[in-house]
């Protein structure tokens, strides 16, 4: 292996990507436009969620506990109601989320220590939002009129994100998922893209060998997702304010480990089809669409069918999102963080030398 033939195969592709500012453009900004969309449209907080109210006793009591409900900033009143239809109805057309329902007699039986039921109706058609709404519900009227502390104080502590934001948990995961959007779609087209026009048959004809040649396309597409995530990490610290409580050099650091297992996936396709349709195909099934539903970035993994826990440990995504949810949120460092890290290695190692096996293979 010859660096001088690698690093003319890195400056013919950089001359090839510069020739082409519309698809360098698109390749940063593209990114960034991701991180904004899924910041701001995924959520998981549970603020002003909309509230109705059936109250059949109309007494001080009742309203005490409605002004309880409002007071918490998890709910808004939306609407009152005369009738159980019409509290059924508001909850089929969406108007609202919870409906409260307070039976005649409430304040009655609060007042002779009996127990008081009152019916929370909460639609579960969105079971996540479903169950927190029920939660806080379910607390505000258990907590109402209790007079006498219980005989054991809960001291119940959030660590890691005590303001339960959503973002702080979101755009952590993001930095894993978006790099594994473009990165590999950007290489599997470029070289794809030679051998639709037959030019890499000058390659095959040269004394290039595979290792020389890959390694000469990995590098520039390697430095263009490098500076994906930069930006990516820079506008999530700074206009998402998503705390940083680890080191941010280890984060870059395993970064540009996890950039080569992306370009690296990338390769791999490029060696297996010819087209560019079926490369970018492959690519989004490979990449991307794990990188959404078997990376831990919205669902949790421990919550899947155990044969399902084990195939999301073939898709590398899982373990950066992991990766970077513990850097940032936990401050975790290498010691605690040092499988994730060893498994990207790996992997990258594993998908590079495959992807040089299959180029072998087509010069042969």
């Amino acid at each position: 292996m010859k660096l001088s033939r690698i690093f003319a195969i890195v400056e013919n592709e950089t001359k090839e990507i510069v020739r082409d500012p519309v698809t360098v453009a698109v390749a940063l900004l593209i990114p960034l436009v991701m991180l904004f969309l899924f910041g701001y449209a995924i959520s998981f907080d549970v603020d002003n969620v909309a509230m109705g109210v059936l109250d059949h006793d109309r007494s001080a009591e009742s309203r005490a506990l409605v002004d309880r409900f409002l007071a918490s900033g998890y709910f808004a009143m939306a609407e009152s109601y005369q009738s159980a239809i019409e509290a059924e109805t508001a909850l089929q057309r969406g108007a609202v989320t919870l409906a409260l329902i307070i039976p005649p007699g409430f304040a009655d039986q609060l007042a002779g220590g009996e127990p008081a039921p009152v019916q929370a109706l909460v639609d579960g058609t969105f079971s996540a939002t479903a169950n927190l709404v029920a939660a806080y519900a379910n607390a505000i009227i258990t907590g109402f009129g209790v007079q006498t502390a219980p005989p054991i104080e809960v001291a119940a502590r959030v660590w890691y994100n005590p303001a339960l934001r959503s973002v702080n948990f979101v755009v952590p995961g993001l930095f894993g998922v978006i790099l594994m959007a473009f990165p590999p779609l950007l290489t599997a087209l470029a070289i794809t893209r030679e051998k639709e026009t037959g030019s890499i048959q000058q390659i095959f004809a040269s004394p290039v060998t595979p290792v020389e040649f890959l390694s000469g396309k990995l590098i520039p597409y390697g430095l263009i997702a490098f500076l994906q995530i930069v930006m990516v990490i820079a506008v999530g610290f700074l206009w998402f304010a998503v705390p940083l409580k680890g080191s941010l050099g280890l984060l870059f650091g395993v970064g540009m480990i996890y950039v080569f297992t992306t370009v690296g996936i990338g390769l791999l396709v490029s060696t297996i089809t010819s087209s560019q349709l079926v490369a970018m195909l492959l690519t989004l099934i490979l990449s991307l669409m794990p990188s959404f539903l078997f990376s831990g970035f919205l669902f949790p993994i421990f919550t899947m069918p155990y044969v399902l826990q084990l195939y999301t440990r073939l898709f590398p995504a899982q373990y950066f999102v992991d990766f970077s949810r513990g850097v940032v949120l936990k401050g975790a460092g290498l010691a605690e963080l040092w499988p994730s890290v060893l498994l990207l290695l790996t992997y990258t190692l594993v998908i590079f030398a495959l992807a040089v096996w299959r180029f072998k293979k087509k010069v042969a």
